[in-house]
């Protein structure tokens, strides 16, 4: 481990990129990076930054280089890393599947064949193909795994957000091996020893605006006689925030309540008897 006092956190080149800069952002650990640097500069300068490929990251955790990371789990299965899982932001969710050429696919004998297997995640199809019994040669690729069917390989195993890229060329799914997303996760060395507080505090910042995310704050007036049924209808983290209005017939009701709730919820709280119903989001929430 690096002997610096300082966090080393390591963020994912790429796609993954966006999302990871945005939720430090919202944190209060904003990332300022200069274009092509890759390594930008936290806010928060207990933490030192680098910017790695999303395939090198768990290792480089696990071996020590960087206390913390933000990695997508597939591969963490892929490595077999001994790290320690923080939190899972499900940001970037992607499956990992299994595709063949769609004329391919439908052939009930395709897996009684020599199979051409081409993957960037060779554990996790071998573990796949080894639970079938299946003959197959596996080759390593390096990106655009989509395009090796049907000339260069029979079957990928390859990750897909939607689906899109394998349809477009010409790709069905015949299993699906892993649901992954975007987690936090950290060198076991690194939590139990003095970097152990920092680093548990940034997972809970993080957390927290995630939280945020999904919630969103409901605040109402209601008459007395009508508290009981609107307290019927209101979700809640835990109780209600209640205070007395100014001319005593009521109370101003507050409550951060789940965000998929709301369409639903506006009207049986209007029909409940709460008047003045304002919605608006907060930054984080720390249960």
């Amino acid at each position: 481990m690096i002997n610096d006092d300082r966090i080393q956190l390591a963020l994912p080149k790429g796609h993954m990129y966006a999302a990871v800069e945005q939720l430090l952002g919202d944190a209060g650990l904003a990332v300022q990076g200069n274009g092509r640097n890759y390594r930008p500069v936290c806010a928060d300068d207990r933490f030192e930054l680098k910017i790695l490929k999303p395939q090198n990251i768990v290792r480089m955790v696990e071996l020590g280089s960087h206390d913390l990371a933000f990695a997508g789990y597939d591969w963490v299965v892929e490595l077999g890393a001994a790290i320690r899982e923080l939190l899972d932001t499900a940001l970037d969710p992607v499956c990992l599947v299994a595709a063949a050429p769609q004329e391919l696919a439908s052939d009930p004998a395709f897996f009684r064949r020599r199979l051409l297997v081409a993957s960037e995640y060779e554990t996790i199809t071998r573990r796949y193909l080894d639970g079938r019994d299946a003959d197959y040669l596996f080759v390593r690729s390096f990106g655009a795994t989509e395009v090796f069917p049907p000339e260069d390989a029979d079957l990928i195993v390859d990750n897909t957000a939607s689906g899109r890229t394998l349809r477009e060329n010409g790709l069905a799914i015949v299993a699906t091996l892993l649901r992954s997303s975007t987690r936090l996760i950290a060198n076991p060395s690194a939590m139990d020893g003095p970097k152990g507080q920092t680093i548990a505090e940034l997972a809970m910042l993080v957390q927290a605006v995630l939280d945020a995310r999904s919630r969103v704050m409901l605040e109402m007036n209601v008459a007395g006689d009508r508290l009981p049924a609107v307290l019927a209808v209101l979700p809640c983290m835990r109780k209600p925030t209640m205070s007395s209005l100014s001319d005593g017939t009521g109370f101003a009701v507050k409550a951060a309540v789940p965000k998929h709730q709301v369409v639903r919820l506006m009207p049986e709280l209007k029909a409940a008897g709460a008047t003045d119903i304002l919605e608006y989001p907060f930054s984080k929430v720390v249960l």
